[in-house]
């Protein structure tokens, strides 16, 4: 993590229900903690957008399975610095199908400049 001083921090959790697609998971924690606070740090600061720093740190069980560059692309703007890492929860499922996925999501929201 790339943290300056911690103004604020989002937390989510998203799933995949049938596909067990760990990227899929893992963006729609992202979107869940993004859409918990509607807050932006950048215009109480005033400052640009660019300079918010989103240290970014997804928990699922299968970190290798996780595209990052995907992650990236649910951020507006910032400077998303993201990490993968063992965590979440796979639920099995009664049919002996796949599991149900669960990533977990927490973005740390430092200002460039701002001390």
């Amino acid at each position: 993590m790339r943290l300056g001083k911690r103004l604020l921090t989002e937390f989510g959790m998203g799933t995949s229900l049938r596909r067990q697609d760990y990227t899929e998971a893992a963006v729609r924690a992202l979107k869940d903690a993004l859409w918990h606070n509607s807050i932006n740090l950048a215009e109480l600061f005033g400052v640009e957008k660019s300079a918010m720093v989103l240290d970014v740190e997804i928990g699922v069980a299968a970190p290798d399975q996780v595209d990052a560059a995907e992650l990236a692309k649910v951020f507006p703007y910032g400077q998303p610095h993201i990490s993968v890492v063992k965590g979440g929860l796979d639920v099995p499922r009664r049919d002996g199908g796949k599991p149900t996925v669960i990533a977990n999501a927490a973005i740390s929201v430092s200002l460039e400049g701002v001390a």
